[in-house]
């Protein structure tokens, strides 16, 4: 790919969607889906540990659990769902347009995303920051160090905008390297086609996992922005966005319980009343967002908690090893924290 060099003036309005009138409200999401019998939910074309599709084509990661979820909590079966893999510059106009009923892509939540394009920002799942990967033989520490570098960044993001704002308020000659898709920039910056890559620090992490010689390669420690990432719906349809959130403040009140997969039935059973309202032994919570009772019950089973969600894809257990940090529980120190079930 032919190497872009832009000003820093013109990158900061790259990222930015533009103002879009919210679509005229058709059937009610929850009603289409459970007539088509899958959740079509709309995830990266790549990301390791949150949406990438492994040898034998099966999607796996945090959106790609979350996904699973969701249809297990609909539909009653984790795998009624189909993915479909989206850009940066398709994500937005393929939720609105009703190809997908969810998007859950690694996502910054923004104020313009929020204001102009008609679509409801749910809650934050995942808390990062827009960090830089580089060479470790480039003997970069700080990024004060990438003043005059070459910068691969994906064309439609945020980090775009960030990266130009970093430019100016630092004083910095950036070179950015613009890529339409995250997989060619990964592997333009493996081939040394820049100096340095930057999207959210999670991202990294994962890219770096996968490279030809990981071991050549570091994620800074530090970050230029804050990054909240979390499912986007359709503005106009109350219900389903409900359903949305409420699922993930499920999983987090979830882990808090101790509520796992392995034990979410035995304790539907027990006498923890967070317990029973959870998993639909009482209170009719299913109900009233048009579900079966048992429907935070089927998406335990099929996931697990918050917290093996995380562990399994990005935490320890998963070759990323990133550290809870703000992901954690409010109790222990991050910033997830579950309206409660009453």
């Amino acid at each position: 790919m032919k190497r872009l060099f832009l000003a820093a003036g013109l990158l900061a309005g790259a990222a930015f969607v533009a103002p879009l009138a919210a679509p005229a409200a058709e059937a009610a999401t929850l009603d289409t889906v459970k007539q088509r019998g899958q959740l079509a939910c709309g995830v990266s074309t790549g990301f390791p540990g949150f949406s990438m599709p492994d040898s034998q084509g099966t999607y796996r990661g945090l959106d790609v659990d979350y996904c699973k979820a969701l249809a297990a909590a609909v539909l009653g079966d984790a795998t009624k769902v189909r993915f479909v893999p989206l850009t940066a510059q398709n994500r937005f106009t393929a939720l609105q347009s009703g190809e997908i009923d969810v998007l859950l892509r690694n996502s910054t939540q923004t104020f313009l995303r929020d204001a102009s394009i008609g679509l409801n920002q749910g809650p934050v799942n995942f808390y990062d920051g827009q960090g830089f990967a580089v060479r470790r033989d480039a003997k970069v520490a700080k990024i004060a160090e990438l003043n005059g570098a070459t910068i691969c960044v994906a064309q439609g993001t945020t980090h775009e905008v960030t990266l130009g704002d970093m430019a100016r308020t630092r004083k910095m000659q950036i070179q950015p390297v613009i890529f339409e898709r995250p997989d060619t920039m990964y592997q333009a910056f493996f081939a040394g086609r820049c100096d340095a890559m930057t999207q959210d620090a999670s991202a990294l992490a994962g890219a770096v996992s996968v490279a030809p010689n990981p071991a050549d390669y570091m994620v800074l420690a530090e970050t230029i922005s804050k990054e909240p990432l979390g499912p986007f719906t359709r503005n106009g349809d109350d219900q389903w966005s409900n359903i949305v959130a409420w699922l993930h403040y499920g999983l987090i009140e979830a882990e808090e319980a101790g509520v796992t997969a392995a034990n979410a039935e035995e304790q539907a059973k027990g006498q923890n009343p967070v317990a029973q309202r959870l998993l639909g032994t009482s209170g009719e919570f299913g109900a009233r967002l048009g579900l079966d009772n048992r429907w935070m019950l089927n998406a335990i089973r099929a996931v697990g908690n918050y917290g093996e969600i995380f562990e399994r894809n990005v935490g320890a257990k998963s070759p990323l090893k990133l550290p809870r940090g703000l992901n954690g529980l409010w109790n222990q120190g991050g910033l997830m924290y579950a309206i409660p079930f009453r």
